[in-house]
Order: C-alpha cells, then structure tokens, then sequence
C-alpha cells in the first residue's frame, strides 16, 4: 500500500488511524463522490478549505463535505474582517497539496486550523490523506491536537 506523507507523519507519532481508498478515473473527487464510492455516510465526510485574510494570514478550515463555510463566523474566529478562499493557483504553492488532495496534515506550513464543532459529535471523521485517492479516518479530538487546531462554529 503507498504510504502518503501524511500518513508517514502520524506513523511517526504513533497515532491511530484508518486508511480508505477510492477509484479516481472519473476525476469525481469532491467529498460526496467520495462519500459515495467508499460507502460512508457524508456526515463523517470532512473537507480542507485554505482561506486568506486582508492581513496575508492563511486560515485551514475543516467542515462537513455537504455544509457551506460561513465566511462571516470564520472571520469573527479569526479576528480578520474578511476571509476569503484561497486562489486555487496558490494552494499548492502554499500547502504542498492540490485541490481534491488537500489535507490539514502536513502543509508546507504550520497555518492555523479550525474544526467544525460538529466534529466533536462523532467518534472518527475522515479527511484527506494529501493524495487523491487516499482518505483517512481519524478521531477529530487526535486531528485537533496534530494540527493544533481548535473546534468552532464555522458552517451556514
């Protein structure tokens, strides 16, 4: 099995985790393809969005695949007065990752994260494995402390 750097990251630090895979040939890659071709239930499904501030600042915000990001409630977590997505050009050039791949583990850089709190009501979320194709199902109190993130009210 090919071990992504995310994985060889929490290897290395002895956390526990499980791996899925999907089929990628169609190029369906967004979080409810996925929740369909591995058969889970879209509300343990979690994407990566990489957000920007007027301050330069990079935010990483992780929510349900079938929730909307509250750009408004992001901001007011922030402390930023306006957050916005990323530019798709710019998100491998600041996280190592491409769109469909991005995971909140192993960035370029240490951003600061932020977690749905809907997290917390769910034993273990999955989340990219920083490859298309690879996902992998984590306890999110585990994800928070990985990434130093912290749990908010961040969906519509």
């Amino acid at each position: 099995m090919i071990k992504t750097n995310v994985m060889r990251i929490l290897d290395k630090m002895n956390v526990e985790y499980d791996v899925m895979t999907y089929e990628v040939k169609d190029d369906k890659v967004d979080g409810i393809s996925v929740a369909k071709k591995t058969g889970r239930d879209e509300k343990y499904l979690y994407k990566t969005i990489v957000t920007h501030a007027n301050s330069k600042e990079i935010y990483i915000i992780v929510i349900p695949v079938r929730q909307e990001i509250d750009f408004k409630k992001v901001a007011r977590v922030t402390n930023e007065k306006n957050i916005e997505m990323l530019d798709l050009r710019d998100l491998q050039k600041c996280t190592g990752y491409i769109r469909g791949g991005c995971s909140p583990i192993g960035m370029k850089k240490k951003y600061k994260t932020f977690i749905d709190k809907g997290a917390l009501e769910i034993d273990k979320i999955i989340v990219s494995a920083g490859k298309i194709g690879f996902q992998i199902e984590i306890n999110p109190n585990l994800l928070k402390d990985i990434v130093d993130g912290e749990f908010a009210d961040l969906i519509k």
